[in-house]
């Protein structure tokens, strides 16, 4: 191996790392001492602030192979070359919890992938749920305070989350997956992902037709009981990221079969809820999974904080030929992301390597300057229209166009909202096992709430999900409703 000498930031040979400079044997220490002065000052700052959610976070590299030309489709190129490996980055995370959490808590997990083309980087942002709790994101900084630390007390409160929950019925879907085996998966890769929002597939033709992406792992899935994971916790928090290192370490992959759902605009117009509601699926029956190629996950990052922690995922992250739906919480998040990074990590972190569009060759703007800037366009103008470099418009990747109407105001969709349906079917496809579980995990949380009214409040959200379901959670509970007669 060949001998490294050490040296400042700036490329001035260390002479001692291992005594500060003083003022004689025993005296203080001197300002003079810059390497000293660089050591501290960079200590100081090696942490970027930590994500508001999805802190506790681990990641791979692999690829996305799509095996089938799905071009009558979509015009992305990783869905129109068949068999062709398209290179990409997967970080998984829990939600709730700091960066310290337990990979084994009872939380949503992460799933967002960054696949990288010659047409720029598209990001798939989503969890191992195909929902979640709420349908409009003017309701996310709530929802997510709630799930956080209580502001007076400092300690998580689950009269905080369940009166969220008890008074936005639309959480009782997630909420049953939350706290059903779903809720504590053994490991990243014995978990399904999904994409969760609905997606456009634009063809070369300017058709579109709505997707849902999922991922379902052909490790099978797995879960921890509520006991399991709880000991988990205890006996090594970050369960989760050591196995997943470990076995690409060590060899071995993390697989999923990469599947499809499709519905036409047609059908979407006339669809008996709205399609494009994040807090309900579509049936399978219907809309039957599609299983079109694969993800494969073989390479571990080599510095967790510049490959993981500062990966930077966008769902406004689109290549041609996919695009956005009006899913209304989807829209509050194509905002809402890259302007978090932008505040973590700096208006540059799509220089950094793991977040760089490096197969995308021709990539040009006119952005320039801030934090980190690596002065990469030297002195081509920062404007545009301009006389001098020859960044040209694709007017041919324009937006497809999208009819709308109506009035602009704060509105909800005119759907006749059902919130419980689909919990109610969820709950009546469990087997039994798997029912008592889901009971005795919401009462042991339920049972911590110290407002009776809120405690109700939930009840009665599960109660309209289905009644044997919210009478075995009033028993668990201890709480005695009264039957009707006549």
């Amino acid at each position: 191996m060949d001998t490294l000498n050490l040296s400042t930031a700036h490329g001035a040979p260390v002479g001692d790392n291992q005594n500060s400079q003083t003022a004689g044997r025993y005296g203080p220490v001197l300002m003079q001492d810059v390497h000293l002065m660089e050591k501290l000052a960079h200590f100081n700052r090696e942490r970027v602030p930590e994500r508001v959610v999805h802190a506790k976070g681990a990641g791979a590299y692999g690829y996305l192979q799509i095996d089938e030309d799905l071009s009558e489709l979509t015009k992305a190129l990783p869905f129109t070359k068949p068999g062709e490996k398209s290179p990409c980055f997967l970080r998984f995370s829990t939600v709730g919890g700091e960066a310290g959490s337990g990979d084994a808590e009872r939380d949503p997990r992460g799933f967002a992938l960054k696949v990288y083309t010659e047409q720029g980087n598209w990001d798939l942002v989503g969890n191992n749920t195909p929902i979640f709790f709420i349908r409009d994101a003017i309701k996310f900084p709530d929802f997510i305070h709630t799930q956080k630390r209580n502001p007076a007390t400092h300690c998580k409160d689950a009269n905080m989350a369940w009166d969220f929950w008890g008074l936005t019925p639309e959480s009782t879907h997630q909420v049953t997956v939350l706290f059903s085996d779903r809720g504590t998966p053994k490991t990243y890769r014995h978990m399904n992902g999904y994409g969760s929002h609905t997606y456009a597939f634009v063809n070369a033709d300017g058709k579109r037709t709505w997707v849902k992406f999922h991922f379902k792992t052909r490790a099978g899935i797995e879960n921890f009981t509520n006991e399991e994971s709880r000991a988990m916790v205890g006996n090594d928090p970050d369960h989760a990221t050591r196995d997943l290192f470990d076995t690409i370490a060590k060899g071995g992959t993390a697989e999923w079969d990469v599947q499809i759902q499709t519905m036409t605009e047609e059908e979407a117009a006339t669809y008996r809820f709205d399609p494009f509601d994040v807090t309900k699926v579509w049936p399978h029956s219907e809309f039957p999974c599609r299983t079109v190629g694969s993800l494969v996950l073989d390479r571990n990052p080599k510095n967790y904080f510049a490959e993981v922690e500062q990966a930077a995922f966008a769902p406004s992250n689109f290549i041609p030929g996919i695009e956005a739906s009006p899913d209304k919480l989807l829209q509050g998040r194509l905002f809402a992301y890259q302007d978090a990074h932008r505040y973590r990590i700096g208006a540059n972190y799509t220089q950094l390597p793991v977040n760089c569009p490096y197969m995308a060759r021709s990539a040009s703007n006119h952005q320039r300057d801030g934090f980190m800037y690596d002065g990469a366009a030297g002195d081509a103008p920062n404007y545009e229209p301009n006389s001098f470099d020859n960044v040209n418009e694709q007017p041919e990747h324009k937006p497809t166009p999208m009819a709308v109407s109506g009035d602009a105001a704060a509105q909800a969709r005119d759907y006749q909202q059902d919130d419980f349906i689909q919990a109610g079917d969820l709950y009546r496809l469990m087997d039994d096992g798997e029912k008592q579980r889901l009971i005795e995990n919401l009462a042991g949380s339920l049972s911590q709430v110290t407002n009776k009214d809120i405690q109700l409040r939930a009840l009665c959200n599960f109660f309209r999900a289905d009644a044997e379901y919210g009478g075995r959670l009033a028993q668990a509970l201890g709480i005695e409703i009264p039957s009707h007669h006549g």
